[in-house]
């Protein structure tokens, strides 16, 4: 059973010389326990889409429903705190947070007991392959695969049940790149999220269960 759909999708905005349509008319779903790449090239609307799945933004035309509910009638801050993480290719960490600070972020925003806190925080870092002598490390002080599976630990230790990665290997090198996506794709198939990941790589897009293709703002197939 689908836990997010795009319903005939749409959104336009105005730059200073014309009306931009970035996605145009585009249906789809997600499943939980299943892993979706969105391709295509630059200016082809998936950022785009993957903000109206997040929230973000909200559509001009159509809908997005998380279990069956509109974006439009959510709040949505607490959708992304709550339900749908972003993961973004910048890490997007607190820098003036060490790593485990970072992760406790939205749990102290959910009131979670600081204990219990302490434990989900130290559980899911560990998960990801971030060591206890690291936690008290900021930002600056992780190279960028540690940074980004401080990320990811901070999505998994909040509780969301979907991710979405916005290119979440773009800033690291094969070996760390390889590391992050395997983290993903076990995310889904032994923790049952929903993980969608945007990615212009077709080597990790073919590692996902369904491919989704955006061609100037279209969505061309599902494979």
């Amino acid at each position: 059973m689908e836990i997010l759909k795009a319903e005939d999708l749409s959104f336009s905005y105005q730059n200073k010389y014309q009306t931009v349509h970035a996605v145009k008319h585009v249906s789809c779903g997600f499943e939980p326990g299943k892993t979706y790449a969105i391709v295509g090239k630059s200016g082809s609307g998936k950022t785009t889409l993957l903000s109206l799945l997040a929230g973000l933004e909200l559509p001009t035309e159509g809908q997005v429903l998380f279990e069956g509910k509109s974006t439009r009638e959510l709040d949505c801050d607490a959708y992304r705190r709550d339900d749908a993480a972003v993961i973004y290719q910048s890490y997007n960490l607190f820098p003036l947070l060490t790593a485990e600070e970072n992760v406790l972020y939205p749990l102290k925003l959910k009131k979670v007991p600081r204990a219990e806190a302490r434990d989900r925080a130290k559980k899911e870092l560990l998960a990801v392959g971030i060591e206890e002598g690291e936690f008290s490390r900021f930002p600056a002080q992780l190279s960028g695969g540690q940074q980004q599976r401080v990320a990811i630990a901070r999505a998994l230790a909040a509780g969301n049940r979907i991710i979405l990665a916005d290119e979440p290997t773009g800033n690291l090198d094969i070996s760390n790149g390889e590391q992050v996506v395997e983290i993903l794709l076990r995310l889904a198939r032994e923790e049952g999220r929903c993980v969608i990941v945007i990615t212009h790589d077709m080597e990790i897009a073919g590692m996902m269960d369904r491919i989704y293709t955006m061609r100037d703002g279209e969505l061309l197939c599902g494979e």
